[in-house]
């Protein structure tokens, strides 16, 4: 039987503003259509990601986030990242040189998981109470926040593992929830939505005097 071609595949590993994650960068897209998706278990994984299913095989894994040509990863306070950055940067490489992408198909519970944690129906976290955006309207300030979310704030985060989604705006304020290697770590969220803000105000003054960052 023949030996099924692997793909050349490079990766190296990235220090991320959060001391609990790693980023893991591809010289290749590892999910189609510019989507990108976060599992907290290995039971969200399974069907969906066969990578994200085996990384939760390492017990100190918490969270795989996919987007792009990464893949970042949180880890437990169990180990240093010293002790398996190696580990999982070949791990990771392997398992790419015999795969295509990464991510295979995305639930829709996972696609939508922001709307539902939002409406507080997020069983996964009911310690963090999160701002229920149903209540909002759309407003004619959103795609040019947007815009500028997408042109100056998005590249920075996600070169930093992490990513940005614009909520909601109302009163003055822009709301945002930040996902990957911005999630649990605080000095790094403040430090965005001081980033954020200043960007805002600078752009939209008299529209946007604050910025509301949520970490899902």
């Amino acid at each position: 039987m023949e030996t099924p071609k692997k793909i050349p595949t490079s990766l190296y590993a990235e220090m991320t503003p959060n001391p609990a994650a790693m980023k893991f960068v591809a010289d290749r897209a590892l999910i189609t259509g510019g989507l990108q998706v976060e599992y907290r278990s290995k039971a969200e994984a399974k069907g969906s990601s066969a990578l994200a299913e085996e990384l939760f095989n390492f017990p100190f894994v918490t969270s795989v986030f996919i987007s792009s040509n990464y893949v970042t990863i949180l880890k437990d306070e169990s180990l240093g990242w010293e002790m398996i950055v190696q580990q999982l940067r070949e791990y990771i490489r392997e398992w790419l040189m015999e795969h295509e992408v990464a991510v295979s198909a995305i639930p829709a519970e996972l696609v939508n998981r922001t709307r539902e944690a939002a409406a507080g129906n997020d069983t996964t976290k009911t310690n963090k109470e999160l701002t229920d955006y149903t209540t909002f309207e759309p407003t004619e300030y959103d795609d040019e926040i947007r815009f500028l979310l997408h042109e100056y704030v998005r590249p920075a985060v996600e070169s930093d593992g992490g990513a940005i989604d614009f909520m909601a705006y109302r009163d003055k304020k822009v709301y945002v929830q930040l996902k990957g290697s911005c999630s649990g770590c605080p000095s790094s969220t403040a430090t965005l939505k001081g980033g954020i803000e200043n960007l805002l105000k600078a752009k939209m003054p008299d529209i946007v005097e604050e910025v509301v960052a949520e970490a899902v």
